[in-house]
């Protein structure tokens, strides 16, 4: 696409497309870019309604809090693998959070009842909020957690 011509261009794709472009994944919907597009509007007139902020404003506010700040990667020294902590880069928070988000709404609404437009709000709005319901919240604490023990 237009944003993976250069290397760091996906920075300058505004906020919600990206979060669309997230949502398209799992075979069945690759490539359904207007059905997600009326997903994510559903989902923030639901959080308009719901919360009366601006649900963009929410949007933002749950990316910067779904992001995990460190993480541990794998070091090898002469065939002893051990894990190291290091700091996350901003862009790559930013697409762990997303993928997090998108990937909590998708298991939330699977085999149950609430329609996706429903549970990526419910998910927006609790990583807004910081809430340790929320999937992606969770596994940002779960990551800075193995983070600090590899110290």
């Amino acid at each position: 696409g237009r944003y993976q011509v250069k290397k760091f261009r996906k920075a300058q794709c505004p906020l919600i497309e990206r979060l669309c472009n997230s949502l398209q994944f799992h075979g069945r919907n690759t490539g359904k870019k207007i059905k997600v597009i009326r997903v994510v509007r559903q989902a923030l007139e639901i959080i308009h309604i719901m919360t009366g902020k601006n649900p963009i404003e929410v949007v933002v506010n749950a990316v910067k809090n779904s992001g995990a700040r460190e993480d541990a990667t794998r070091i090898g020294t002469g065939g002893v693998v051990r894990r190291q902590a290091l700091d996350v880069s901003p862009m790559r928070r930013v697409n762990q959070s997303l993928y997090y988000i998108a990937r909590g709404a998708r298991d939330k609404t699977f085999r149950n009842l609430q329609t996706f437009s429903e549970c990526l709000a419910d998910e927006l709005m609790n990583a807004a909020k910081n809430s340790p319901n929320s999937y992606a919240v969770k596994k940002k604490d779960e990551i800075e957690k193995s983070a600090k023990a590899d110290r």
